[in-house]
Protein backbone atom coordinates (compact mmCIF):
# COMPACT_ATOMS: atom_id res chain seq x y z
CA UNK A 1 0.00 0.00 0.00
CA UNK A 2 1.32 3.69 -1.00
CA UNK A 3 0.87 6.42 1.41
CA UNK A 4 -0.09 9.55 0.76
CA UNK A 5 1.13 12.91 2.22
CA UNK A 6 0.22 16.56 0.42
CA UNK A 7 3.42 18.03 -0.36
CA UNK A 8 2.16 21.24 2.15
CA UNK A 9 2.36 18.71 4.94
CA UNK A 10 5.98 17.30 4.11
CA UNK A 11 7.20 20.60 4.27
CA UNK A 12 6.07 21.76 7.36
CA UNK A 13 8.21 18.44 8.59
CA UNK A 14 11.33 18.88 6.44
CA UNK A 15 11.08 22.90 7.96
CA UNK A 16 10.64 21.39 11.42
CA UNK A 17 13.97 19.25 11.30
CA UNK A 18 15.68 22.45 9.36
CA UNK A 19 15.02 24.81 12.14
CA UNK A 20 16.77 22.97 14.47
CA UNK A 21 19.12 20.72 12.57
CA UNK A 22 21.13 19.75 16.07
CA UNK A 23 18.29 17.73 17.24
CA UNK A 24 15.62 15.25 16.51
CA UNK A 25 12.30 16.67 16.01
CA UNK A 26 9.30 14.63 15.97
CA UNK A 27 6.17 14.56 15.93
CA UNK A 28 2.51 12.92 14.70
CA UNK A 29 1.03 11.83 11.56
CA UNK A 30 -2.27 11.69 11.61
CA UNK A 31 -5.06 10.25 8.98
CA UNK A 32 -6.58 7.65 7.95
CA UNK A 33 -6.64 4.77 5.33
CA UNK A 34 -3.11 5.46 4.05
CA UNK A 35 -3.41 9.17 3.92
CA UNK A 36 -1.63 11.51 5.73
CA UNK A 37 -3.56 14.29 6.82
CA UNK A 38 -1.57 16.50 9.30
CA UNK A 39 1.17 16.22 10.82
CA UNK A 40 1.35 17.20 14.57
CA UNK A 41 4.77 18.84 16.31
CA UNK A 42 5.18 16.78 19.75
CA UNK A 43 8.35 18.12 22.32
CA UNK A 44 11.02 15.34 21.85
CA UNK A 45 11.70 14.06 25.78
CA UNK A 46 14.12 12.04 25.24
CA UNK A 47 17.28 12.37 27.36
CA UNK A 48 19.70 12.58 24.92
CA UNK A 49 17.65 14.87 22.16
CA UNK A 50 20.30 15.67 19.59
CA UNK A 51 20.97 11.34 19.56
CA UNK A 52 17.51 10.04 20.19
CA UNK A 53 13.83 11.33 19.94
CA UNK A 54 10.78 10.43 22.63
CA UNK A 55 7.45 11.63 21.55
CA UNK A 56 6.28 13.29 24.87
CA UNK A 57 3.06 11.12 25.72
CA UNK A 58 0.91 13.80 26.30
CA UNK A 59 0.63 14.55 22.39
CA UNK A 60 -0.30 10.85 21.71
CA UNK A 61 -2.98 10.79 24.65
CA UNK A 62 -4.37 14.18 23.16
CA UNK A 63 -4.23 12.80 19.31
CA UNK A 64 -5.88 9.75 20.28
CA UNK A 65 -8.90 11.39 22.18
CA UNK A 66 -9.55 13.89 19.36
CA UNK A 67 -9.53 11.27 16.84
CA UNK A 68 -12.32 9.47 19.35
CA UNK A 69 -14.27 12.75 18.50
CA UNK A 70 -13.92 12.32 14.84
CA UNK A 71 -10.62 13.97 13.63
CA UNK A 72 -8.10 12.06 11.74
CA UNK A 73 -6.39 9.58 14.15
CA UNK A 74 -2.46 8.71 14.73
CA UNK A 75 -1.23 6.93 11.55
CA UNK A 76 2.49 6.82 12.93
CA UNK A 77 5.12 9.54 13.64
CA UNK A 78 8.09 11.49 12.33
CA UNK A 79 11.15 12.17 13.44
CA UNK A 80 14.35 13.87 12.07
CA UNK A 81 18.20 12.39 11.78
CA UNK A 82 20.51 15.40 12.43
CA UNK A 83 23.37 14.13 10.97
CA UNK A 84 22.12 11.07 9.05
CA UNK A 85 20.55 9.51 6.02
CA UNK A 86 16.70 9.39 6.07
CA UNK A 87 17.25 5.19 7.33
CA UNK A 88 16.23 3.56 10.67
CA UNK A 89 18.93 3.20 13.17
CA UNK A 90 19.26 0.17 15.01
CA UNK A 91 18.36 2.28 18.19
CA UNK A 92 14.84 2.96 16.13
CA UNK A 93 14.47 -0.97 15.36
CA UNK A 94 14.66 -1.14 19.06
CA UNK A 95 11.76 1.08 19.85
CA UNK A 96 9.53 0.08 17.42
CA UNK A 97 6.51 -2.04 17.73
CA UNK A 98 5.12 -4.48 15.27
CA UNK A 99 2.18 -2.63 15.03
CA UNK A 100 1.89 -1.42 11.23
CA UNK A 101 2.41 2.21 12.21
CA UNK A 102 4.30 4.14 9.78
CA UNK A 103 7.62 6.00 10.42
CA UNK A 104 8.63 9.04 8.41
CA UNK A 105 12.38 9.66 8.83
CA UNK A 106 13.41 13.20 7.83
CA UNK A 107 17.32 15.27 7.70
CA UNK A 108 17.71 18.85 7.90
CA UNK A 109 18.80 18.72 4.54
CA UNK A 110 15.15 17.79 3.35
CA UNK A 111 15.94 13.98 2.59
CA UNK A 112 12.77 11.63 3.83
CA UNK A 113 11.78 8.15 3.62
CA UNK A 114 9.06 6.31 5.12
CA UNK A 115 8.73 2.86 6.61
CA UNK A 116 6.48 0.70 8.34
CA UNK A 117 7.45 -1.21 11.61
CA UNK A 118 6.13 -5.30 10.79
CA UNK A 119 6.97 -8.23 13.03
CA UNK A 120 10.20 -9.44 11.59
CA UNK A 121 9.41 -13.50 12.15
CA UNK A 122 11.97 -14.12 14.68
CA UNK A 123 9.77 -11.88 17.74
CA UNK A 124 11.40 -9.08 16.80
CA UNK A 125 10.30 -5.63 14.49
CA UNK A 126 11.52 -4.78 11.25
CA UNK A 127 11.25 -1.69 9.86
CA UNK A 128 10.62 -1.74 6.02
CA UNK A 129 10.43 0.62 3.17
CA UNK A 130 7.28 1.72 2.31
CA UNK A 131 6.04 3.85 -0.41
CA UNK A 132 5.09 7.05 -0.19
CA UNK A 133 3.51 9.44 -2.74
CA UNK A 134 3.99 13.14 -2.47
CA UNK A 135 0.59 15.27 -3.72
CA UNK A 136 -0.29 18.56 -4.26
CA UNK A 137 -3.48 20.32 -2.96
CA UNK A 138 -5.60 18.50 -6.19
CA UNK A 139 -4.65 14.93 -4.71
CA UNK A 140 -2.26 14.45 -7.75
CA UNK A 141 1.01 12.64 -7.24
CA UNK A 142 4.52 14.71 -7.66
CA UNK A 143 7.63 13.29 -8.80
CA UNK A 144 9.56 11.84 -5.97
CA UNK A 145 12.32 14.09 -5.38
CA UNK A 146 15.96 13.14 -4.98
CA UNK A 147 15.80 12.63 -1.04
CA UNK A 148 12.84 10.50 -0.98
CA UNK A 149 15.09 7.15 -1.48
CA UNK A 150 14.73 4.47 1.24
CA UNK A 151 17.62 2.15 1.63
CA UNK A 152 18.39 -1.04 3.58
CA UNK A 153 18.45 -0.19 7.73
CA UNK A 154 22.05 -0.13 8.83
CA UNK A 155 23.33 -2.04 11.31
CA UNK A 156 24.64 0.48 13.30
CA UNK A 157 23.06 2.76 15.75
CA UNK A 158 22.86 6.53 14.91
Amino acid sequence: MTARISRAVLDAILARAAADPARECCGLLLGADGRIEAAVPAANVADDPARRFEIDPAALIAAHKAARGGAPGPLGHYHSHPSGDPVPSATDAAQAAPDGRLWLIVTPAGGHALWRAEADGTGATALVAAQLAVTDESGLASPPASGNSARTPPESAE
